[in-house]
């Protein structure tokens, strides 16, 4: 188990040895980010793929990542019926701007505290070095806006059809 501190000493001493802003990954808005490396910190996999021999184990439920947020329909398998739980040998730590952080914790009545001009949103680990897509449900919580939790990107159809054609064949562990 690492702190919160050690793990963000750690991702900036990577994202410096990576050339620092040239260890940046666009993302899918100007105020997004990515900084793919190794997994250091020995973080589980969190997805999987659908199978018919675990189809029967996936639930569904609605959700919301805070109480400010509208809760969305979900699906997952319990990490507890999936068996070991593999590391990920990636970790896709995803960055936005200051501003956009500013703007969103705006919207939801929060402050981050942190003058720092990216921070981390999201560690997704994962088996491969590149952006897998974000969840369609994601993707429209993103269009509605700041006010319900999302970034306020306007929905792109062919991201989320590619969002669609990746986690119709996937989906999350939860409680890894």
């Amino acid at each position: 188990d690492m702190t919160v501190e050690a793990f963000e000493q750690e991702v900036n001493s990577l994202y410096q040895a990576g050339g620092g802003a040239a260890a940046l990954v666009d993302g899918y808005a100007p105020f997004c980010k990515h900084v793919f490396v190794k997994n250091f910190a020995g973080v589980k996999s969190t997805t999987l793929a659908i199978t018919p021999e675990n189809e029967h184990l996936l639930r569904s439920g609605y959700e919301a990542r805070t109480d400010k947020e509208l809760p969305v329909l979900g699906r997952w398998f319990p990490s507890d019926l999936v068996g070991e739980v593999p590391d990920a040998e990636y970790l896709d730590i995803i960055l936005y701007s200051r501003e956009q952080i500013r703007k969103e914790n705006a919207a939801m009545g929060e402050d981050s505290g942190s003058d720092a001009p990216w921070g981390i949103v999201s560690i997704k680990p994962q088996g491969v070095d590149y952006e897998l897509p974000m969840q369609p449900i994601t993707v429209m919580r993103n269009a509605l806006g700041e006010e319900y939790g999302g970034s306020g990107v306007p929905l792109e159809e062919p991201k989320y059809r590619e969002s669609v054609a990746f986690w119709e064949k996937h989906a999350p562990i939860k409680g890894v």
